[in-house]
């Protein structure tokens, strides 16, 4: 069995109600009976890209006791990014890593575009993808990034989805192994399908997305940081939301 826990949109922005939401999540985390085997935080690390924010989440995860696993997301810069976070230069590359686990494999993928909010698996990354994925066709395969390519029904997510879509089909359909795409962006646990793959949002950390249907106001402020596992077991994957209260 493989155990992930999914983070995101911490928005960590020097501000104690950031601070304290994103302490809370990763300390429940940290105090769970049986280890996950790696966490992905999927992007929005960072609130104003500030190199503080990126500080303080290192800080937070430091000796995480499981592989963190990060990607950037629209609110994420990525010299500072890649400096606080990868501990390497900065520079301002598209910041895709691969990381086994167990069997399988996640491919953190980036789908920020700098100075801009819409969601782009570039040149360089889709070049990326394709080749680690030609490299471990044997083995199950997760692509996590933040923005999602499937519709949010809400329309500020909606306003910045993932770009170019009919690309990431293409490839896909020469990946049987992908299991899963693995987002977040949308401040809302959601669940739904792309190219024939299951689409899994992670909930923000920081505020939750109030539907149209549930009323005017967009961010429900009080709702508790959310998190999401998602349990790969004999083929069959699983996910389950959580609220940290």
């Amino acid at each position: 069995m493989l155990l992930l826990a999914q983070i995101s949109d911490l928005h960590l922005d020097g501000t104690a109600r950031a601070t304290e939401r994103a302490a809370k999540t990763v300390a429940y985390l940290r105090n769970l009976p049986q280890l996950v085997d790696a966490l992905l935080v999927t992007g929005d690390i960072a609130d104003t890209a500030a190199p503080a924010e990126y500080a303080e989440a290192a800080e937070l995860l430091n000796d995480f006791p499981a592989p963190v696993l990060w990607c950037p997301g629209n609110h994420d810069a990525r010299p500072a990014y890649r400096e606080f976070l990868l501990g390497e230069p900065p520079s301002a590359g598209p910041i895709n890593e691969l990381h086994k686990i167990k069997d399988a494999v996640v491919l953190m993928c980036d789908s920020s575009v700098p100075g801009n909010d819409d969601g782009l698996l570039d040149d360089e990354t889709t070049a990326w993808i394709t080749a680690t994925l030609d490299q471990h066709r044997d083995a199950p395969a997760f692509l996590a990034f933040h923005h999602p390519p499937a519709a949010m029904h809400h329309p500020l997510p909606d306003a910045y989805r993932l770009q170019r879509e009919a690309e990431l089909a293409e490839l896909l359909s020469a990946y049987p192994s992908v299991v899963a795409l693995i987002t977040g962006h949308a401040h809302t646990a959601a669940v739904s399908t792309f190219a024939g793959r299951p689409v899994l949002v992670g909930p923000a950390v920081t505020w939750t997305l109030r539907l149209p249907w549930e009323g005017a106001a967009l961010a429900d402020l009080d709702a508790p940081p959310g998190l999401a596992y998602h349990v790969l077991s004999d083929g069959v994957l699983t996910t389950h939301y959580r609220v940290v209260v």
